[in-house]
């Protein structure tokens, strides 16, 4: 069972009339009197009440932090702590540099470790190890990390880094021949507390699904979904897809590939393929009406309408395999505020397990104001 599908619970009354009342109803049972609401004693209970309501609140929360569910914060790590889950913490962007000498030399080149290149606008990429250039040729590659962790150093397109801070003999050139990714920050609440939940498959030694599905995650705390195929025989094809339906470029595939061969995760007879999603794409072609009684919100709902067509994309790539739903969309549109849809595109398209559908054309057309 998902942790979203668990019955809320509550370990302690927490509702401030019903405890007001029992306070008071004891109170003048004991005393076999009324306590009129001016009656000082009554307001010294009603004070009483108050504080017993925040401890009950204390209390039902304290209670709460032992539940996966409502844990949060250190609180998580503990729990974590309980299956071998760390959280993830927060990783730099990384990518390859092509290093390039200006004629060949008679002997061999080394190009040292921490040696920086920007896109000008003051992130940073340092390489990784020293990189030598053998004797004869004139490029190399090697691998840099962004000198901070975080988001911020993602995004560079291959080419972009070519500016060279720290300038070495008969170096004319360095650039990026990757896209940059893997920046991330803190792994969030919500998404260790879904790999705590997991952890149990990291015991089997037998390859299972939920197994490679746990070890692909923990490659980065930008991958928020995976596929685990059976890839021909003995191998096991997996898709990550990244926050917000983002497909993962070289570099997190990498990160993956690695984690997932360590010699602890993978079964001796696996060869694991790592792959980025397939895409499936669709258009989005509707055209809706508002209630003419709603003439005076129109702006508002058409902008809602609007709204509501953006998250069904975002909620449409957010996960591997979801179907291509018109109904969820025509649901989001009613929501909205619209009177009624026609919904030309998509249809109702089947999506395999390790695809993503992503949403191409928008049209959307406000056809104007209808009696209902």
């Amino acid at each position: 069972m998902k942790l979203r599908d668990l019955p809320d619970v509550s370990f302690a009354e927490r509702a401030p009339d019903l405890i007001e009342s029992n306070i008071i109803g004891t109170v003048e049972r004991l005393l076999q009197r009324k306590l009129a609401r001016a009656d000082p004693l009554r307001l010294i209970l009603l004070g009483v009440a108050a504080i017993i309501v925040q401890e009950r609140g204390l209390i039902d929360d304290t209670a709460k932090m032992n539940l996966l569910a409502y844990t949060r914060g250190d609180y998580l790590e503990h729990k974590g702590a309980l299956v071998g889950t760390e959280r993830i913490a927060a990783s730099a962007a990384h990518t390859t540099l092509k290093l390039i000498l200006s004629a060949p030399r008679e002997m061999a080149t080394s190009i040292p470790q921490g040696l920086r290149v920007t896109a000008g606008d003051g992130v940073l990429f340092a390489l990784d190890a020293p990189v030598i250039i053998p004797k004869g040729e004139t490029s190399a590659l090697g691998a840099a990390t962004c000198t901070v962790t975080g988001k911020l150093g993602n995004g560079y397109a291959a080419g972009e880094l070519k500016t060279i801070v720290d300038p070495v003999p008969f170096l004319v050139s360095a650039a990026n021949t990757t896209m940059t990714e893997g920046g991330a920050d803190v792994e969030s609440d919500d998404s260790y507390r879904e790999r705590i939940h997991e952890a149990p498959e990291q015991f089997s030694t037998a390859g299972p699904t939920g197994a490679y599905a746990y070890f692909a995650k923990k490659a980065s705390a930008l991958i928020s979904d995976v596929s685990v195929e059976n890839g021909g025989p003995g191998v096991v094809l997996i898709r990550p897809l990244l926050k917000g339906g983002a497909l993962p470029g070289a570099e997190i595939l990498k990160a993956v590939r690695d984690t997932l061969n360590d010699d602890k995760v993978r079964p001796l007879t696996d060869m694991i393929k790592v792959e980025a999603p397939t895409v499936i794409k669709y258009n989005i072609r509707m055209r809706y009406w508002i209630d003419r009684s709603d003439a005076v919100a129109s702006a508002a709902i058409e902008k809602r309408v609007n709204e509501a067509v953006t998250d069904f994309a975002a909620w449409q790539k957010e996960k591997l395999g979801r179907d291509i739903n018109p109904t969820e969309l025509y649901y989001r549109i009613r929501a909205a505020g619209a009177k009624r849809a026609e919904i030309t595109e998509p249809i109702f398209t089947p999506v395999g397990i390790g695809a993503v559908a992503i949403a191409d054309v928008r049209t959307v057309t406000l056809e104007g104001l209808e009696d209902g």
